[in-house]
């Protein structure tokens, strides 16, 4: 079976709305499934140089999936090999939710393996 890497990364500057209202951090962190494909989420690294916890959200087809918390000044690595299949016309995106008015930038790194 023939698989290919997907990889949704990059360093972002943010502004914090609250922790209760993540905001989509920026369009280079969404992915689409092609039609006939699947693929899974592989595993998910952040970095968080900050002062104050942050948390990435996985948004499947616009509703929440998973939840990665990173604290102030730590990162986070959460495999994710088998967790679940995302099927052809899956749409996921990476938001971010941090305090109010907290101004930082964010390291994500997202992996899926698509076949």
């Amino acid at each position: 079976m023939h698989s290919t890497p997907r990889f949704l990364q990059g360093v972002f500057t943010f502004e914090g709305h609250g922790l209760k209202t993540p905001v989509a951090l920026d369009p280079s962190l969404a992915y689409r499934v092609p039609p006939g494909a699947t693929a899974q989420p592989v595993y998910f690294r952040g970095g968080n140089p900050t002062d104050e916890l942050v948390y990435v959200q996985l948004i499947r087809d616009g509703a929440p999936m998973r939840y990665f918390p990173i604290g102030a000044r730590s990162d986070v690595h959460v495999p994710l090999r088998v967790v679940e299949d995302l099927l052809g016309d899956t749409e996921i995106e990476l938001w971010l939710a941090a305090p109010e008015g907290l101004e930082g930038s964010v390291v994500v790194d997202f992996g899926l393996i698509e076949f």
